[in-house]
């Protein structure tokens, strides 16, 4: 199986050439707004959304890419970074990929005109593709990104969520974002909509699993994963897979009891350790790797009809690699 670091340096020289026209959107009059752009620009992650972008444009037009695809790129990585950014403030969050946050170095009234500096470079590499279908794209999933966090919040607040209104909310809130980044991929290239069906349902299913490990991720301490302690997301209100199918375990004891205790109005650091351990007890985290699986492999069909050259396998190895992560 090839490794995500493989995949990495074979989109290297692209995903430099996608970093520069992101570089060069950003650049400001302004010596704060340069100041704040070229501090959250200094740790780039993993790029995976860009990477997505890359893939699909190498599936559809196989002799080589052009700038629109990597613009196309550049567009869905600001649109995701002013996500993050507006993120960081909603939950007052004071690092980001192991640095201070903007909304911790200056405030949140900075970083919210930042995330907006974002939006507006992501909206003009769009324009810059010449294509009104990747426009069309990113206008809607700037709408799916909002809805999702809006529905985890207002879940979040009557503390009641279940399995089907969790998948709905993962669907929008990451899962849209994924299959952007193969739609606009692709349009760049010149692909249809028939060709690109099934590359988006399987980057959907790709980002599911994407946000529901990254919840797994909340049920122990690791500083890696930037979430020095576990219970992140209870402090906040929401309910995520391990506990929502743990607290369906009607057949348990405790479960009543567990129920009650999660629509807590605040819960205290006992009672959200109460609950971790029961999530796990439980077997929440057992359900959410089997339900990864189950999806990788429905997933992995979906690819089938793109046959068996270099891009599709790299495309199989990333959900390997998005179920195995440690962060």
């Amino acid at each position: 199986m090839v490794s995500f670091k493989k995949i990495q340096d074979s989109v290297s020289g692209d995903l430099g050439r996608l970093n520069s026209i992101i570089g060069d959107t950003l650049k400001s009059p302004s010596p704060l707004m340069q100041q704040v752009v070229d501090n959250f620009l200094a740790s780039k992650g993993k790029q995976l959304r860009p990477i997505l972008v890359i893939l699909s444009g190498r599936l559809f037009s196989p002799e080589g890419i052009d700038d629109s695809v990597l613009r196309a790129g550049a567009a869905i990585e600001l649109l995701h970074n002013a996500s993050l950014i507006h993120d960081d403030v909603i939950d007052e969050s004071q690092q980001r990929r192991g640095r201070p946050s903007i909304n911790r170095i200056w405030d949140n009234h900075i970083a919210v005109l930042v995330g907006d500096f974002f939006v507006s470079g992501a909206l003009y590499c769009a324009e810059q593709t010449g294509k009104i279908e990747i426009i069309s794209v990113m206008a809607h999933l700037g709408r799916e990104l909002s809805l999702g966090e809006i529905e985890q919040i207002d879940n979040a607040r009557h503390h009641s969520i279940d399995e089907e209104t969790y998948i709905a909310i993962i669907r929008r809130k990451t899962a849209s974002l994924f299959s952007s980044c193969v739609q606009v991929g692709g349009y760049a290239a010149g692909a249809s909509d028939d060709k690109l069906a099934q590359l988006r349902q399987y980057a959907e299913m790709l980002g599911m699993c994407f946000q529901i490990k990254d919840d797994i991720f909340d049920y122990y301490d690791n500083p890696e994963v930037g979430k020095p302690t576990a219970g992140n997301d209870l402090r906040e209100g929401k309910m995520t897979l391990p506990l929502i199918y743990a607290l369906s375990r009607t057949d348990l004891p405790q479960c009543r009891q567990m129920v009650e205790l999660s629509r807590k109005p605040v819960l205290e650091a006992a009672d959200i350790a109460t609950l971790i351990a029961y999530a796990k007890e439980a077997g929440g985290i057992e359900y959410a790797y089997s339900m990864m699986g189950r999806i990788r492999d429905d997933a992995s069909k979906l690819l089938d009809c793109y046959g068996d050259g270099e891009t599709v396998e790299q495309f199989r190895a990333i959900f390997d690699y998005i179920i195995e992560r440690r962060k």
